[in-house]
């Protein structure tokens, strides 16, 4: 039976933090199969890790830094000199295999080679029943697709790895790396059924057009022919001089855009994140011309309750009880919230009760719809439930 632990700490020392946060985490845990670590730019990454691996041994790690805190059973974890938080996970019917890569020249390819190498770790060929992944926040479609070419379409879930203010000072980790720029996944091997609810928590308006060019794949430049921030601007009322460069990552937050599957069952959100002088505006995820781009919408109190929302969503769908919860929440709704992220942690407990569990704040979030395959997004709620 699948079991696992939460540990955190918010030491001065960062090798003190890893090593209290892994000591809590695998208490009466026979054999530790995976261990996910959450920490803070504001630590030495590297002392945090040997702290845990300490306590850890050989049980493989992944993780990426969190911005700002993280969400723990001990409510939301933060401090001036950072914080380190671990969920291990045991269970004598799986197997995970960790394996992660810098970038290189083709992240495409790069993935390919992570999706192999996660495989052999376990000793087999075969694709895993379910993945977890964390990239930097650049080219998650590509990481998504080259894994996608080794083990087919099997269902993941994850997020991209943040920092405190958007500069690129984010960190991803396993038991013996260190980058900024790259992808690491954790391929499970497993009957039990892991289970994931993948959603932005906004709701439609009457709002939509079509792009009609973008820049690259993450620059959208008109929508309905029309420049994007002056379309944008159009539909909510805002003012174009609140919409100029770093201002438009904070100005959308509540009104983001969202294109939906080819289904019509997901609308995966796009953030706005810096509007150029051109009118333009850059994208945290890939976008295609000739698609339907929405105005989403929910106000702070619709984006603190979704956290509990979606989880009760993903409970209410188990065909099991729940070992453990996964949960990773966008750093930037994390700013919308603000000092009321402590209402997210009360909610969320009272949903989950006793059972454990760590929500991480990432940069990019990534889950998978039913009949609808894999997708990555921004301002989203990916929730993994691992059955016992």
């Amino acid at each position: 039976m699948l079991k696992a632990n939460v540990g955190w700490s918010t030491n001065e020392d960062s090798y003190t933090q890893g090593k209290d946060s892994a000591k809590q985490a695998v208490v009466d845990l026979i054999q530790t199969k995976v261990a996910f670590l959450y920490t803070s730019v504001d630590c030495n990454i590297k002392q945090v890790l040997e702290g845990a691996k300490t306590e850890l041994g050989t049980a493989p790690i992944i993780g990426c830094t969190s911005s700002g805190g993280i969400i723990t059973p001990g409510g939301f974890i933060s401090s001036d000199h950072g914080f380190s938080g671990i969920m291990a996970i045991g269970d004598p019917n799986m197997a995970v295999g960790v394996a992660a890569s810098p970038r290189g020249d083709d992240p495409r390819k790069t993935a390919r080679e992570v999706a192999k190498e996660a495989m052999r770790k376990v000793g087999t060929d075969h694709a895993p029943a379910y993945y977890y992944m964390v990239a930097s926040p650049a080219e998650e479609e590509e990481y998504v697709k080259g894994i996608a070419d080794v083990i087919g379409e099997v269902p993941f879930s994850g997020g991209s790895a943040a920092d405190n203010t958007v500069e690129g000072k984010w960190s991803i980790f396993t038991n013996d790396q260190i980058f900024s720029d790259g992808v690491a996944v954790a391929f499970f091997y497993t009957n039990t059924p892991i289970e994931n609810e993948f959603t932005g928590g906004y709701h439609e308006t009457v709002n939509s057009g079509v792009i009609t060019k973008i820049k690259g794949k993450r620059t959208l430049v008109e929508i309905d022919g029309v420049p994007a921030i002056k379309k944008y601007a159009e539909w909510t009322g805002k003012k174009m001089k609140d919409l100029e460069g770093a201002n438009l990552l904070s100005a959308t937050i509540t009104e983001p855009l969202g294109v939906k599957d080819r289904l019509g069952d997901l609308i995966a959100i796009r953030h706005p994140m810096f509007g150029n002088k051109d009118g333009s505006m850059n994208i945290g995820n890939n976008l295609a011309v000739n698609t339907a781009i929405i105005q989403m919408q929910a106000d702070v109190d619709e984006i603190i309750m979704a956290a509990a929302n979606t989880a009760k969503k993903l409970k209410k769908r188990l065909p099991g009880e729940a070992g453990a919860y996964l949960f990773i929440h966008c750093g930037g709704r994390k700013l919308a919230i603000g000092d009321r992220i402590g209402e997210v942690a009360d909610e969320i407990k009272k949903v989950v009760g006793e059972t454990p569990f760590i929500m991480a704040f990432t940069f990019g979030e990534y889950g998978n719809e039913e009949h609808g395959g894999n997708t990555c997004g921004g301002l989203m709620l990916s929730d993994t439930a691992f059955c016992k």
